[in-house]
């Protein structure tokens, strides 16, 4: 399990990164769970540096958009330990907000 604090702000980051949607930057994911991107990016930042998240820079052009947005992902050790962690700590509850069965794409990402 893991080795690091998993806090109730952990568990909605993870439950965002589980639902399948492949644009998933810092300033989205705080928007969907209705927290301070100061708390989201260092949540973001601890899961990478213990190995269930990937990110890379958003590729594109900016002047289409604006900045480049980093863009996160769970990476399959990090799928099968979110949704484990998840079923632990919010049983049911989770089940409402991510399907079990959905697969991450993983385009490019290493």
């Amino acid at each position: 399990m893991p080795r690091f604090r998993v806090t109730d702000a952990t568990l909605d980051v993870l439950e965002v990164l589980l639902s399948g949607d492949d644009e998933l930057y810092g300033l989205k994911i705080a928007k969907q769970i209705q927290r301070p991107t100061g708390s989201v990016f260092p949540i973001l930042a601890r899961l990478e540096d213990h190995g269930w998240v990937v990110s890379e820079w958003e590729s594109g052009d900016r002047a289409e958009r604006g900045a480049r947005r980093r863009l996160y992902r769970l990476n399959p050790d990090g799928l099968s330990q979110a949704r484990i962690l998840l079923a632990e700590r919010r049983g049911e509850q989770a089940t409402i907000r991510w399907n079990p069965g959905l697969r991450p794409r993983w385009e490019g990402l290493t």
